[in-house]
């Protein structure tokens, strides 16, 4: 009984904490913490280098915590910084339960998560649940005989015929899916580097090492995972040839295949649900790499009693890459056509930064600040990617001896690989942008000294500024907090506008997505809504704190965010 109370009453501390919480964020105490959070994703190889070895580090990481804190950020997402022989850089994982020697240690992420919960800023890990490093123990006992205990923790098969493997399929970074291993004459499947063999979900003992896996990170302190590669946990065991798309090859000149016999299969949506039981143990957010095809391929991912992932990424969304108010008003309509938290990506590690993809090369400045509007104002999750909120564009390597990325090395010219995603953050105009002393892993981008943290804190027009300003709008906003999403102008081909509404509070989003100036006419009263005149709370140019709700100039990209009134 003494346990049961003690029990109880824990439960009401954490119920009590999470209340004041909520409410400190300008929220509602019945929602979990993740609803309200903006994630920041970091790429440690790039982001700052503590100890000038010309890499990022966790110890770097912990020393821009304040600056994350300044900005707005409640959680951030490391990509793997697991022990790895850096094959994919830091994606084929040696060890799960270990730092790799390149960030620092153990104690280092210790200390970051303990500085992170100081400051508000939770720590989410990149979990590599599809695959392991070939140089992981598992593997190695894996492949040391047939008999061996973990011989089925993978995917072993015998080939077709004589040098043959087992089926068609193709690895995502090019040719067959297959390795023929010489010391038993048998095939591996990996569905990417050969030095990334799939684990076996189908054994229970695999799903059992890896949730004890999430336990362990759990009970150090993280507050979550992003899951890598979620979509390719199950394969048919029958092995089945994947259907061709006719007469198409890929960057590697590999016949395009329509994966349909080795991704999405159904069996892992029942991992998925027991992986969120253990999540829930620790009041932990799982988000998804969930590339997807349609809403209802994205909507699985939720769980039919949303009991999945409670974050799986919009790639839909992402996919739209062209500044289109019809698109992006179209893409929006449909993450609001069914329940579950929207998660909104503009760029990543694995893409081109945000920038680069829709800047016109006249307006772009204007464009990071329209982006930014759209993504943060919508009802959601967003996930920034390290620089974007400082504009950082691409680097791309100008030549094949520049390249880092073994997509690049495998892909060029026709995929130059990831490296000009991955740049070194850019603090200040010094030496490599601040990042390191010494000359940095990878290049840093030739604009850093206009754009950087140090120039554009003191600049109040500068994207950095513009990023602060509306993540402190959407913290505080009721409306922007847990408004209702609500459709205006539906057909404009030039300017996307919305509100949201919540509790009498009702803010406007109305978005320039033209390259010229437009005179915009909102049809309010068709929608039930009366206001006389709009409050400017943000906007990307000047303009009156007081307008016309019914006749709104904006100029070129410009973006326009108010309370009516």
């Amino acid at each position: 009984m003494r346990r049961q109370i003690l029990g109880l009453l824990f439960s009401c501390l954490v119920c009590l904490n999470l209340s004041a919480i909520a409410q400190e964020k300008g929220g509602r105490p019945d929602q979990r913490w993740w609803q309200h959070a903006v994630f920041y994703e970091i790429y440690p190889r790039s982001f700052a280098d503590s100890n000038n070895d010309g890499l990022g580090d966790i110890k770097g990481i912990t020393s821009k915590l304040d600056y994350l804190h300044w900005l707005g950020v409640d959680a951030i997402w490391l990509t793997p910084m697991f022990p790895s022989p850096q094959v994919d850089f830091g994606y084929d994982v040696s060890d799960y339960e270990n730092v790799d020697p390149h960030y620092g240690t153990l104690a280092d992420m210790d200390q970051l998560i303990a500085e992170g919960k100081r400051r508000g800023i939770r720590v989410i890990l990149d979990f590599v649940v599809n695959h392991t490093s070939d140089q992981h123990p598992w593997f190695i006992e894996s492949r040391s005989s047939k008999t061996n205990p973990k011989r089925d923790w993978y995917i072993w098969r015998d080939g077709k015929s004589a040098g043959q493997p087992p089926n068609n399929w193709t690895s995502l970074f090019g040719g067959p899916a297959w390795r023929v291993d010489p010391a038993t004459n048998q095939w591996y499947y990996h569905y990417f580097y050969p030095a990334q063999p799939d684990l076996n979900w189908r054994n229970p003992e695999v799903e059992t090492a890896m949730f004890d896996v999430a336990r362990w990170w759990y009970r150090r302190g993280v507050a979550g995972f992003r899951l890598d590669a979620v979509t390719n946990l199950f394969e048919d065991p029958e092995l089945t040839d994947n259907p061709l798309v006719d007469h198409q090859t890929n960057a590697y000149g590999d016949p395009v295949q329509q994966p349909i016999h080795n991704l999405e299969l159904p069996e892992l949506h029942g991992v998925l649900q027991q992986l969120r039981k253990v999540s829930d143990e620790y009041d932990g957010v799982l988000i998804g790499e969930t590339w997807t095809d349609t809403v209802d391929q994205l909507k699985r991912y939720y769980g039919e009693h949303g009991n999945e992932l409670q974050l799986p990424i919009d790639f839909l969304f992402f996919a739209v890459g062209k500044i289109s108010a019809p698109d992006f008003r179209k893409q929006i309509a449909v993450a609001e056509s069914f329940e579950g938290q929207p998660v909104y990506v503009f760029s990543n590690h694995d893409e081109p930064r945000q920038y680069t993809k829709y800047g016109d090369g006249r307006h772009n400045d204007q464009i990071a600040k329209l982006l930014a509007s759209l993504y943060l104002t919508l009802r959601g999750t967003p996930i920034l990617y390290y620089g974007e909120e400082i504009g950082m564009e691409n680097n791309d390597p100008k030549t094949k001896e520049d390249v880092q990325d073994p997509i690049g090395k495998l892909g060029w010219p026709k995929d130059k690989g990831r490296d000009g995603e991955r740049t070194p953050m850019q603090w200040n105009a010094e030496v490599n942008a601040g990042f390191s002393q010494v000359k940095p892993w990878n290049p840093v981008d030739a604009l850093y000294k206009q754009y950087n943290v140090e120039v554009e804190r003191r600049d109040p027009n500068s994207i950095l500024n513009y990023y602060r300003n509306l993540l402190s709008l959407r913290h505080t906003n009721p409306a922007l907090l847990d408004g209702k999403y609500v459709a205006l102008n539906e057909d404009d081909p030039n300017v996307l506008a919305y509100l949201r509404s919540y509790a009498g509070k009702r803010v406007l989003i109305v978005l320039n997505m033209s390259g010229s100036t437009q005179a915009v006419k909102l049809d309010l009263l068709s929608k039930g809504i009366s206001a006389k005149s709009s409050k400017v709370l943000l906007a990307s140019f000047k303009t009156p704190k007081r307008g016309n709700v019914n006749k709104i100039d904006l100029e070129p990209f410009g973006a326009y965010i108010a309370e009516l009134e």
